[in-house]
């Protein structure tokens, strides 16, 4: 069997002599679903406060444990960059530097050639238009940039400008080589890792304000109501003049003193976002939730000084309807010119049994949900609302997103076209257009847009199904293993926020167990088991009784009960795993007399 590298700890109170200066000792791997390994050392003093790398060689079938050895060391236990490191490894994230050849593909810096392309036959001049991006703070590659303004009819072109990366990025060079194996931009909390060179990253690529910069644009007339007359695909020159904040945007729209042209654009194309926001939700679109966290980073030290959950304003609404219409319809551009190879994302239904949990916990406080479809499902999570608990919405909300599949690229030659339907935004199609700086899914797209509309050839890797098919495989893995190092990034980051602090806060219940509950910690975005029973309690009115029914959960006294939903307080601190592990402990307390959080 090819077993991967695994990262981890030795554990040194199980070492064992062995041959000379050599030791057995068991290695304890970062991931609890691996057995400990087996590892011989002349290094047990010098490895045994490290994070290493170790690799499984054999298992024999007389023996409780695998044979391994050892590969390399990340670092100190318990330092942050040693953490992060391990989470990379685990997830198998490519940090290698970029080779001298990738850098090769780069032109020269400072790269200012975006006149020399404007009067060219396949790219259109948008200099002169409005247009501005909205981003995260602190965003600088800058995939998108907008732009809309009234026609003399009385209706709107609407612009969505995405970075042409592939005016640089060319098929069969080492640099595409490179973003082809690495597929996405990894997001830590801290820090990114990038599927291609900062040069096209954050400068010859990313739409900033006030530069000139090369984009390929979907272009629509509108009605009044967002109603798309007509679409229009074009190489493009643009010069943002604007590069807002969330915020900034948001701002802007909330703030009737101001009536400047950028403003007055953004309010229009807010209207023009909710229009096509309802439409999609009166069709099916799933507005679900989940528990995103933002961390304050300390400038100096990086270590975070407040967590808390991330908060969706219009602004963001709006850029999202706008990504989506563009994917959308280029979705069904390539689809059109290219039925058999066009690469394309679906989010399949989920299966009865995957519904089951929401379903019960949904009943146990008197809502039914209708999950024949993702429309009846939408209607009635909008219905779903406790009297006396704000914030019950938004909790059902995260138990139906866990419900879902995961939506996954693949090559339309591989489907039937019902096949190809996106459940979760109830559209027929979809794709993958607005990222390329950030993922290789996007490139690809470019390239058979381009191709559709004439102003390319299509490279010959995309005139193959079997080609495609691996593809959209090695980009599934990769996007799932990015998801997961970035969630990995928060679960460390929040470990170090409460290492010399504990919190008394108030939390939801959204699973019991026959001796636990897990709970959902809405101030911080945390999620964890609560143990009813401790090790060692044998009375019997410290026993719990689970009844599933009516999900909850019941002390063999009667004293004590928890249902789903119920709102508990919990103390949140650290706990200490040997060998070097580090885990959230959360555990039931008495709400404060002040009603208040808790802090220290």
């Amino acid at each position: 069997r090819g077993w991967r590298p695994f990262s981890g700890s030795l554990d040194a109170t199980t070492a064992r002599g062995g041959r000379g200066a050599t030791s057995n000792a068991l290695f304890v791997p970062h991931d609890r679903r691996i057995p400990r390994v087996r590892v011989r050392t002349r290094q047990l003093a010098t490895l045994a406060t490290q994070r290493i790398v170790v690799v499984i060689d054999s298992w024999s079938t007389t023996s409780r444990w695998p044979d391994g050895h050892y590969i390399r060391t990340l670092g100190a236990a318990g330092d942050k960059a040693t953490e992060t490191e391990v989470l990379l490894v685990e997830n198998d994230i490519n940090t290698n530097p970029f080779t001298e050849a990738v850098y090769a593909c780069l032109p020269n810096l400072p790269w200012d050639s975006a006149a020399d392309e404007i009067g060219k036959q396949d790219r259109e001049d948008f200099r002169k238009e409005l247009i501005f991006s909205v981003d995260p703070p602190g965003c600088r590659d800058i995939d998108d940039a907008l732009h809309v303004k009234e026609l003399p009819n009385g209706n709107y072109q609407l612009g969505v400008h995405i970075a042409d990366v592939t005016h640089f990025l060319h098929p069969g060079t080492a640099m595409d080589d490179e973003a082809a194996d690495r597929c996405t931009t990894v997001y830590l909390v801290d820090n990114r890792i990038d599927m291609l060179p900062k040069a096209l990253t954050e400068d010859i690529c990313s739409l900033r304000s006030n530069v000139e910069r090369l984009a390929f644009s979907c272009i629509w007339e509108v009605d009044r109501e967002a109603n798309i007359l007509s679409t229009r695909y074009t190489k493009s020159v643009i010069k943002s003049v604007a590069a807002m904040t969330y915020q900034e945007a948001q701002t802007r729209m909330d703030d009737l003193r101001l009536n400047d042209d950028i403003t007055i654009a953004c309010r229009t194309m807010n209207r023009l976002a909710k229009c096509l926001r309802a439409r999609r939700m009166a069709a099916g679109a799933l507005e679900l939730a989940s528990p995103e966290v933002k961390f304050k980073i300390d400038t100096e030290t990086l270590d975070p000084l407040d967590v808390g959950m991330y908060q969706v304003r219009e602004a963001n609404q709006m850029v999202e309807e706008m990504m989506l219409m563009a994917n959308i319809s280029v979705a069904e551009k390539i689809l059109q010119h290219y039925p058999t190879w066009a690469l394309l994302r679906r989010h399949q239904v989920p299966t009865p049994q995957m519904y089951e949990p929401l379903l019960k916990a949904a009943a146990a406080v008197g809502i039914t949900l209708d999950v024949s479809s993702s429309k009846t499902l939408a209607e009635t999570l909008n219905q779903a609302h406790l009297p006396h608990d704000p914030y019950f919405n938004k909790m059902i909300r995260i138990l139906a997103t866990r419900c879902m599949t995961q939506a996954q690229y693949f090559c339309s030659g591989e489907l039937t076209v019902p096949e190809m339907h996106h459940y979760g935004l109830a559209a027929p199609l979809y794709t993958h257009f607005t990222s390329p700086i950030r993922r290789y899914a996007d490139v690809v797209v470019h390239r058979l847009l381009g191709a559709a509309i004439g102003i390319s050839k299509l490279p010959h890797q995309l005139t193959d199904k079997t080609l495609i098919r691996a593809v959209s495989d090695q980009i599934n893995y990769r996007h799932r293993n990015a998801q997961m190092a970035g969630r990995a990034s928060v679960e460390l980051y929040t470990l170090i926020f409460f290492k010399d602090r504990t919190a008394v806060t108030d939390a939801r219940i959204i699973k019991v167990r026959q001796n636990a509950v897990v709970v959902f910690v809405p101030k911080y975005g945390i999620e964890g088991v609560v143990w009813l029973v401790q090790k060692g309690q044998t009375e019997a009115s410290k026993q719990f009784a689970l009844d599933m029914d009516k999900q909850r959960v019941q002390s063999a006294d009667g004293s004590r009960t928890f249902t789903i939903f119920d709102k508990v307080w919990v103390k949140i601190s650290i706990e200490n795993l040997p060998p070097h592990g580090r885990r959230l402990a959360i555990a039931l307390v008495d709400e404060p007399k002040s009603g208040g959080d808790d802090a220290a």
